[in-house]
């Protein structure tokens, strides 16, 4: 016994549904957009020195920044240098893995570098304390 098949009033075929196929795509579209990593810059532009060493950091870094007037900039904000230890152990609570990321200026002190990284030390004496530069 064959069975047929009844014709639809328009004469077409039945009609595709795509809803569960968008529901897909967004959950996906979801999923990239919670995992993604951004890459966090300092807020001010550092000329960085040249180095042949090219070891990356994790994206997720607490950056620090120090302009050529040796102002200290961390997460896009001016820090004063007695309050940069403080700033350091706040970040901390967020981001307990991160590593520390320094970035100085071509023109900055050394002076101004290393108080940064003795408050550090004093907050956190295990981290350690990447210096960024650029490579060649």
């Amino acid at each position: 016994m064959a069975r047929r098949q009844r014709a639809t009033p328009g004469g077409g075929a039945d009609e595709i549904n795509l809803t569960p196929m968008l529901d897909v795509v967004f959950i996906l579209l979801i999923f990239f957009i919670v995992t993604a990593q951004f890459i966090k810059e300092p807020g001010v532009p550092v000329l960085r020195p040249d180095v042949d060493n090219k070891a990356q950091a994790k994206p997720l870094a607490i950056l620090i920044a120090i302009t050529e007037n040796d102002e200290v900039f961390i997460d896009k904000k001016e820090v004063a240098m007695v309050e940069v230890g403080f700033t350091i152990k706040e970040m901390r609570l967020d981001n307990p893995r991160g590593e520390i990321v320094v970035q100085a200026d071509v023109d900055s002190s050394a002076e101004t570098m290393v108080e940064v990284m003795e408050a550090i030390n004093k907050v956190d004496g295990s981290t350690v304390i990447n210096i960024s530069a650029k490579t060649n």
